[in-house]
């Protein structure tokens, strides 16, 4: 299980490179520019429709070939019939292209405003994100055939959560390895040799995987039949599955908008250097890896559900912190009201204590929940559509972040006159406590959405097999035995599946 979870430390590095420096790197601040030697390689400003970036209407294109992409490397690996298992041949094939294609996302060919560079970008980050679904998909459609019970996925859930953690805090290290060697190799280099090296490590990460596990040692599922339209179709079909989707888009918008605005929330809120934001962010990791080994003890307890939505709560109490930041000010900053004398580094690492447990929780716990969820499905109609369900869940979290991103750069600058030509399109201090407020309205709306989620009936018809493989009648027939399963079903369960589905349920046994 350690060993699958380092391939997720692989592709957060990479994935973390792109969040972190894309914007930056192609979109330099005049500051950038006039002290650091930054080069201008594409239009700046608001140029297209007098709203939107170059850069943004790239990402924009990029992520709805994104979104086609998720159920066809689903569906092709669902069906796959590789004699070497369904998902570690596409992860094998994927991690090198995918290292190499994020470095060179950051190597446009002219040295200044190009079209040519435009091409460059658009080309590579499709690129980019092809090869990222391929390597994704399928892995994470394993954490559902590895773990074979809720104990064995939610260990799996917390090894890759913490994983993704170490490679989204790699991911930020060149806020301080760049500067270091900025002077003998200028600005565009001082990023390309941190992502050259970042790249590495991460291509090794992603194939240890592939070549010390072997699937077929423990996994043996038959090849779905569906096509893709189908099994999507089906998969939204399960009424908890668009639940647990709807619920998990609140999450990554309220979630993006924090990652995205953090920098803007320590310079422009609190005041304070901008190298806080790795300090931050390095602080929060290590607090919230440390919640980790009590997290599987606590969903025995209480549930994941009402875990999921202690996380949500949790996470919206620190951007409420983090908007009474802009609201009352700081030491440094006197913000909207003028009457903050508190230190804004002390702010920070409030959010940071408060928001370490709701990361850990939620972390760790919606990945199972997609698991369990997978699983359910496949006993209740005997499709193994695992892949189709976590690229449905990673179609949520990559809409949910395209959204926020949408919302964020139009929030984040209210209350401030600005030239759209500029690439210095700043945050206010009116704008950030706007970007909180709202965030802390999709963390509620996704914890009560998930209110909604039954998952007493999926954890009932996960146990109900294992209950009946153990305790077997010897004077049935295997007929009646399938008769049997049927007619004892809980009445709160039979209520909440579908006719159609129990009579599939019901054929298959027999």
């Amino acid at each position: 299980m350690w060993i699958f979870a380092v391939g997720q430390l692989g592709w957060s590095t990479l994935s973390g490179i792109i969040s972190a420096w894309f914007v930056t790197f192609y979109l330099p601040t005049e500051a950038d520019i006039s002290q650091g030697g930054a080069l201008q390689y594409i239009m700046p400003g608001l140029v297209i429709g007098g709203f939107l970036t170059v850069l943004g209407l790239i990402t924009a294109l990029s992520r709805i070939f994104d979104a086609v992409t998720d159920p066809l490397i689903a569906s092709m690996s669902d069906r796959s019939k590789n004699k070497r298992g369904r998902r570690i041949p596409f992860m094998q094939y994927a991690a090198v292209p995918l290292a190499v294609v994020t470095v060179l996302l950051f190597c446009a060919p002219v040295r200044e405003i190009s079209g040519w560079n435009v091409l460059w970008i658009s080309v590579f980050i499709v690129l980019f994100y092809l090869f990222m679904t391929m390597y994704c998909t399928p892995y994470n459609a394993l954490i559902s055939e590895f773990g074979k019970t809720p104990d064995d996925r939610m260990f799996i859930s917390t090894a890759i959560s913490l994983t993704y953690f170490v490679g989204t805090l790699l991911a930020y290290t060149p806020f301080v390895f760049a500067g270091l060697i900025r002077g003998s190799v200028g600005f565009a280099w001082s990023y390309r040799i941190c992502f050259i090296i970042l790249a590495l490590i991460a291509a090794v990460c992603m194939l240890l995987p592939t070549f010390l596990l072997n699937e077929k040692d423990f996994v043996d599922t038959a090849p779905s039949n569906a096509n893709m339209f189908k099994s999507l179709a089906a998969t939204f079909k399960n009424g908890d599955f668009r639940t647990f989707v709807f619920s998990d888009i609140m999450y990554w918008v309220g979630l993006t908008l924090f990652q995205t605005g953090l920098p803007f929330f320590v310079k422009v809120s609190m005041n304070i250097s901008e190298s806080f934001t790795m300090y931050f962010l390095g602080g929060m990791t290590v607090l919230s890896a440390a919640f980790y080994p009590i997290v599987s003890k606590l969903v025995k307890k209480f549930g994941k559900k009402k875990l999921t939505v202690v996380g949500f709560s949790g996470l919206a109490l620190a951007y409420v912190i983090a908007t009474l930041i802009g609201v009352f000010g700081t030491a440094e900053n006197p913000g909207l009201l003028g009457i903050g004398k508190i230190p804004g580094v002390v702010f920070g690492a409030l959010i940071c204590v408060i928001a370490a447990f709701p990361m850990a929780l939620l972390g760790i716990i919606p990945q199972s929940i997609v698991a369990d969820v997978a699983e359910a499905d496949g006993i209740v109609t005997g499709e193994n559509r695992e892949g189709m369900f976590f690229a449905a869940r990673t179609f949520a979290m990559k809409f949910g972040q395209s959204l926020a991103m949408l919302l964020f750069t139009s929030l984040a600058i209210i209350g401030t006159t600005q030239n759209t030509n500029s690439n210095d399109i700043s945050a206010s201090t009116l704008g950030m406590t706007v970007v909180g407020i709202v965030a802390v309205a999709f963390c509620i709306a996704g914890a009560v959405i998930l209110l909604f989620y039954n998952e007493k009936k999926i954890m009932r018809t996960i146990e109900k097999p294992v209950a009946s493989a153990e305790t077997p009648d010897s004077s049935k027939s295997e007929s009646n035995e399938s008769t049997e399963f049927a007619s004892t079903e809980p009445d709160n369960v039979s209520d909440n599946v579908s006719d159609d589905d129990r009579i599939s349920d019901n054929g298959e046994r027999q």
